[in-house]
């Protein structure tokens, strides 16, 4: 179902002001092999520092969590629906996080905006599984996305995942193995586990409070 659009969206995504950076195809020339719009990420943040990026961020309760715990480091947050990054871009500045900027825009062009071997981790939390075998490209451990990542990752980069859904977890392990990726610290029951330092989001909980089990894993490239 079609989310509803929010009142006064166009005015609240303005006084985002430059929290928020557009990655649209419409700046794009696809007529010119590899074109690319690199984002200046000292200048977006107006510092040097790591750089991390969660993809499919909704309502940003993680990365503003991340932020506040890790002031150091510089966070990238990704999200395509416009209705739901503006809220994740308000929280963040009332929070007066300065360390994190938001991207509203489709994973599959991030390599187009964000510069080559420049990301520490990217998070995958919960993203969506498209449980219809014919939408398994769209799956964002599909091994298109996982080229993406393998480019904007520095050498020594990981991915982090957490999902509800068994099989696609089980999809992402397949993919991960496949295309060049080593796999360390997997939990089938990730709240049970003993790990330390997760930070539990209002989705996650929901599932969790249900019985279901949490997936998580950490991949990192080997070729």
């Amino acid at each position: 179902m079609r989310m509803r659009r929010k009142n006064n969206l166009e005015g609240r995504l303005k006084a985002c002001g430059d929290r928020i950076i557009y990655m649209d195809r419409d700046v794009l020339d696809f007529s010119v092999k590899d074109d690319k719009d690199i984002l200046d990420l000292k200048k977006l943040f107006k510092r040097d520092g790591p750089v991390e990026l969660e993809i499919g961020c909704g309502k940003g309760q993680f990365i503003r969590e991340m932020a506040k715990r890790c002031p150091g480091t510089n966070f990238l947050a990704v999200e395509l629906s416009s209705n739901v990054i503006v809220e994740a871009a308000e929280s963040a500045m009332e929070e007066g996080l300065e360390n994190v900027i938001f991207l509203r825009g489709n994973a599959r062009y991030l390599d187009c905006f964000i510069p080559e071997k420049s990301v520490r981790c990217i998070y995958l939390n919960f993203s969506c599984p498209y449980p219809k075998n014919s939408y398994y490209n769209h799956r964002l451990t599909y091994k298109d996305f996982l080229e993406i990542y393998r480019k904007i990752l520095v050498p020594e980069g990981e991915v982090y995942q957490k999902t509800d859904n068994m099989h696609f977890f089980e999809f992402s392990i397949e993919q991960f193995t496949a295309n060049g990726f080593g796999l360390k610290n997997i939990s089938l029951d990730l709240h049970h586990s003993g790990f330390e330092g997760n930070i539990v989001t209002e989705y996650e909980k929901r599932f969790s409070d249900m019985g279901m089990p949490i997936y998580r894993l950490e991949a990192y490239m080997i070729r």
